[in-house]
């Protein structure tokens, strides 16, 4: 009976040391993967918060601090910006910001999205306090202003009105309860080109 000759594996050629290494880069790198969404924004614990410290110029440096808990596992009202302008002619034109028929590709809705939850994340709720409202508006208003040019430009208007709108997120009981929900509204002002200089 003739048994066959085993052939040996190959040497790997990485040496104990250079494995050792490799396998602490591959587990760092996974850290600075892991630790950003778990340190993430509030609920997030003290200890992911303290774990990712030492990460931080590792995830600053290759980008990984992505906002993975913006969308899951439990994501917040969307908001979207909803203007009205006036046209050379008298008539009015609306819109909204994002726009998910006109604004293609997929990527320019995206960057859309992003512009009306920042604005949004500044903007206080109508019941706040009128002083917080006023030391806010330093902050927002800058960017509307920003986003009404823009718009004005675009779309050849007069003059435009914004408003923030945050939809309403009903809990699942709500949902199957059939009811009906209100967005809140929050106004943004209104703006013109201005008047040309002598």
């Amino acid at each position: 009976m003739n048994a066959k000759a085993v052939p040996a594996s190959p040497a790997s050629g990485w040496s104990p040391v250079a494995r050792a290494c490799a396998s602490v880069a591959i587990l760092v790198y996974l850290a600075a993967v892991v630790m950003p969404p778990l340190a993430g924004p509030a609920p997030a614990s003290d200890l992911a918060n303290r774990m990712l410290q030492p990460l931080r110029p590792l995830v600053g440096s290759l980008y990984l601090g992505h906002g993975y808990r913006f969308f899951a596992p439990n994501p917040g009202p969307g908001h979207t910006i909803r203007w009205t302008m006036t046209m050379p002619d008298g008539s009015t034109k609306t819109g909204r910001i994002p726009d998910d028929t006109l604004d293609r590709p997929r990527l320019l809705y995206h960057r859309r999205f992003m512009v009306s939850e920042k604005i949004s994340a500044l903007v206080p709720p109508v019941d706040a306090p009128p002083e917080v409202r006023e030391r806010a508006r330093q902050d927002w208003q800058p960017l509307v202003k920003g986003v009404a040019t823009n718009l004005l430009r675009q779309e050849g208007g007069l003059s435009i009105s914004l408003e923030t709108v945050e939809h309403y997120l009903p809990d699942p009981a709500e949902v199957l309860s059939s009811g009906t929900y209100a967005d809140a509204v929050t106004p943004l002002g209104s703006y013109a080109w201005a008047e040309p200089q002598p």
